[in-house]
């Protein structure tokens, strides 16, 4: 009998490869092979994304393509994750598009979905839990570099912001036992991977008392001594070896607090990077979208961050033409932006979510053509940001983690600094994993490219940088 083969395409956020990896190992545990080719397989899952309306309709657009596959090799079709739970019934019957529906909460049920799909049976199972973290779950790297590794630290959110559909779609939240989250991250490092990203929807709510129980429910000061949250889980992980390099994602302005920041001042190893998404500038509009903070408060935990690590790079988040959002509010979006000055954006147009507050509460009032103009104008000024960043990081040293080739070129090294910045530079002698002093000598509007510098070589380094105008190495 021939091994069944399973394909994966993961859709939207880095939660969604995690879990992708996490479905890989659940399925080769018991007997399935992966493949790298939709033509290949047996069964093609599609681990999906409802964030936005633009992602779902992407998805189903694949599922159409599939559909062929699925008449003329008799494949099985699943999809799992965020689309799960609100599509199943159009997907599953009245489109016939799928054989399976799992949700983020169901992949230790696949192979049972999979054998009442080969049964004809209705295989589904959306149903959300309170305790699934997968922390047994020794995750299959798929498409891996090697070098570097999600880990997820949590799954699911309580923020309700009124515009997600993610605690509807991945329930309630819930921490991971850290020690797991060690043992994960050490076997890593003993595989040769030299950098982890710890995942949540909200890292900064992290938080482990020795039974799983939410800090809100926590009595005493005394029941909660022996509680690790987020600041003490990156202390630990930092930890296990200097060599490797820790980030994290995502984080909530209401959250982060000042242990985090202190914590990744104090260790090297914790990169300078912090994704801190803002939304919107505008506290009306915060209000509307149940962010729980202000603009001010926003740009108090950016002045701490510039505080704790004045080396820091800050990305963030912003959703324009949100309900009843004003020309004054979206003004006030770009003057928060020309402040705050981010290293890097991701920008959105608002589309309403089904069973959010936003759908039930608000209309989706803001035409499109405005919705598009303002977002349009958030670019263009992110992106003039963004090359001031990248510019103001040249005729400095970088210590960069190769991580492989460059897209454009063979003879190029790939990497990254602290701080997210991307940097190619001519592969000499250098080995993929490998940290690498690079001075910056130019940049494209988004790139670094530099030269390295061979750190044990005290004499060469110094004539190279005098070569270069006497440039002074950046705290990296």
């Amino acid at each position: 009998m021939n091994t069944k083969k399973f394909y994966i395409e993961s859709y939207g956020c880095q939660m969604n490869v995690s879990d992708s990896e996490i479905v890989s190992a659940i399925l080769t545990n018991k007997g399935l092979q992966y493949t790298h080719s939709a033509e290949n397989a047996d069964i093609i899952l599609l681990n999906t994304c409802a964030i936005r309306d633009n992602a779902e309709q992407k998805i189903r657009y694949r599922l159409k393509e599939l559909k062929k596959n699925k008449k003329e090799n008799n494949t099985l079709i699943g999809v799992l994750g965020c689309m799960a739970e609100r599509l199943k019934d159009q997907l599953l019957e009245e489109e016939h598009l799928v054989d399976i529906v799992a949700g983020p909460d169901a992949y230790r049920a696949l192979p049972h979905l999979i054998e009442e799909a080969e049964d004809g049976k209705k295989a589904v199972n959306v149903i959300l839990s309170k305790e699934e973290t997968y922390a047994d779950i020794a995750p299959v790297r798929l498409n891996s570099n090697g070098v570097t590794a999600f880990i997820s630290i949590m799954r699911g959110c309580d923020n309700m912001c009124s515009f997600c559909v993610v605690p509807f779609t991945r329930g309630r939240e819930r921490s991971r036992n850290p020690y797991s989250i060690i043992s994960e991250t050490k076997n890593l490092l003993n595989k040769g991977y030299k950098e982890i990203t710890l995942l949540g929807q909200n890292v900064d709510s992290y938080f482990w008392n020795g039974d799983g129980a939410k800090k809100d429910l926590i009595k005493s000061k005394a029941d909660n001594s022996a509680a690790i949250n987020f600041a003490r889980l990156l202390q630990m992980v930092a930890e296990i070896s200097p060599e490797l390099r820790i980030r994290f994602s995502t984080s909530h302005p209401k959250d982060m607090t000042d242990d985090v920041l202190k914590t990744i001042a104090r260790y090297p190893n914790i990169c300078k990077y912090i994704h801190l998404p803002i939304q919107s500038g505008s506290s009306t509009v915060l209000e509307r979208m149940n962010r729980g903070y202000t603009a001010e408060w926003y740009l108090e935990r950016i002045d701490t961050i510039r505080h704790y690590i004045p080396d820091g790079a800050i990305s963030t988040d912003i959703i324009t033409g949100f309900c009843a959002e004003t020309e004054e509010d979206h003004q006030q979006t770009l003057a928060i932006m020309e402040k705050v000055k981010f290293d890097f954006a991701y920008m959105f147009i608002y589309s309403e979510r089904p069973k959010t507050l936003a759908e039930r509460k608000y209309k989706d009032d803001v035409p499109e053509e405005i919705k598009k103009r303002r977002l349009n104008e958030i670019i263009e000024l992110q992106q003039k940001h963004s090359a001031e960043k990248i510019k103001s990081q040249i005729e400095k040293i970088h210590n960069v983690l190769i991580e492989g080739k460059s897209r454009k070129s063979n003879d190029m090294w790939m990497g990254r600094n602290s701080q997210n910045a991307v940097i190619v530079f001519p592969k000499k002698m250098h080995q993929k994993g490998e940290y690498v002093k690079v001075l910056a000598t130019h940049c494209t509007s988004t790139t670094l490219i530099g030269e390295s510098i061979v750190d044990n070589a005290d004499f060469a380094k110094k004539e190279f940088i005098k070569e270069h105008h006497k440039i002074k190495p950046s705290n990296q």
